[in-house]
C-alpha cells in the first residue's frame, strides 16, 4: 500500500521552495495547524492559528492556500454534507470515517478492505468511463457510547 505520512515543517519549506513558493508565515501556519488537525476546513484552521496569534490571516487566504497546497499533492481534500471543503493531511489510500452529525472526519486504516474493494471493481467496466480512484468514506452519526473518540 502507498502510504505517506503528513510533512513536518522542514519537509514542507522545502517542498515550497521546489514549486519557487516563499515560505511565508501564513503557509508555515497553515501547515502547522493542519498538522494538529489532520482534516479541517479553512475556518478550523483559521481559529486554530487566530488562537496561536502569531500569525495574521483570513479565513480566505487560508482557504487559499489550503487550495494551493491540495493541487501540489501535500494536502488531499473533500466535500462534506455541509458543503464544506475539508482537508486532509494524509494522501495515502485511506478510508474515511464522516461523522454526519458533528461534521468531523475521521482516518481507518484497513488494507484488506481497500484492496478487496479495488480488485473487485478492477474487474468491473463502466460503459464510457475510465476508473481513475477509489474513494470510500463511510458515513454515520455517533451513539451514546463513543467507539471512535
Amino acid at each position: 500500500m502507498n502510504t505517506h505520512r503528513c510533512p513536518n515543517i522542514e519537509e514542507f519549506k522545502n517542498i515550497l521552495k521546489k514549486h519557487s513558493l516563499k515560505a511565508t508565515p501564513q503557509r508555515l501556519a497553515v501547515h502547522e495547524a493542519m498538522m494538529s488537525l489532520g482534516h479541517a476546513s479553512a475556518d478550523m484552521v483559521t481559529e486554530i492559528i487566530i488562537e496561536k496569534g502569531t500569525t495574521k490571516v483570513t479565513v480566505a487566504s487560508v482557504y487559499n492556500i489550503l487550495t494551493h497546497m491540495a493541487m501540489l499533492g501535500v494536502y488531499d481534500y473533500r466535500l462534506s454534507a455541509n458543503n464544506k471543503m475539508y482537508f486532509d493531511v494524509n494522501t495515502f489510500k485511506h478510508i474515511h470515517f464522516y461523522d454526519q452529525e458533528n461534521h468531523v472526519f475521521k482516518d481507518v486504516i484497513d488494507e484488506e478492505l481497500i484492496e478487496l474493494i479495488e480488485a473487485h471493481l478492477g474487474r468491473k467496466k463502466f460503459r464510457g468511463y475510465k476508473i481513475e480512484g477509489i474513494d470510500i468514506q463511510l458515513v454515520g452519526r455517533p451513539t451514546k457510547k463513543k467507539y471512535m473518540a
